[in-house]
């Protein structure tokens, strides 16, 4: 990245607010997307989590850390890998860069490709440039739940193993 652009997407991070994130995701809508996960969970074995990151932190910003590479991070960081059947899903937005990312522990990614990942991904981009984020994520999160119920039929009643409810940074 040359150094202008590097520059007006630091820019653009550093400026990234809070209330612009609280604004994207009210209360309202992180327990709609809560209540979503938590019901898509009692349908198959996966573990979805979803993190919103309103802006990088400047020295990962002005670095040309990627959407992508981020999303790996935050998957580790909140170990999201670390599931009885491998089988945990990372949904990160980074609001500033206006991507979404889906990262897939190695169970699911095995049997579910990029590109279907992708499609999804694409759903939420797309309902978020016309400033629907609710319906975008909740339409989002959807789709992974069918996914999951198609290759990871709940077995019955399991633990919880992660947090259902959305981490805003």
């Amino acid at each position: 990245m040359d150094e202008p652009n590097r520059l007006r997407r630091a820019l653009r991070h550093l400026f990234s607010t809070r209330n612009e994130a609280e604004r994207a995701f009210p209360p309202d809508t992180l327990a709609a997307i809560t209540e979503a996960i938590t019901a898509g969970e009692q349908t198959h074995r996966g573990e979805v989590r979803l993190i919103v990151e309103k802006g990088l932190p400047l020295s990962l910003a002005w670095a040309g850390v990627t959407n992508r590479q981020r999303a790996i991070a935050l998957f580790a960081d909140y170990g999201i890998w670390d599931t009885e059947d491998n089988c945990g899903v990372l949904i990160y937005v980074n609001l500033a860069d206006r991507k979404v990312d889906i990262i897939a522990d190695r169970g699911i990614d095995r049997k579910i490709p990029a590109a279907t990942w992708q499609g999804v991904c694409d759903t939420m981009t797309r309902g978020f440039a016309r400033g629907e984020f609710r319906a975008a994520t909740l339409a989002a999160i959807a789709q992974v739940n069918q996914l999951l119920r198609s290759h990871f039929p709940s077995g019955g009643a399991r633990p919880n193993e992660l947090p259902d409810r959305p981490v805003m940074l």
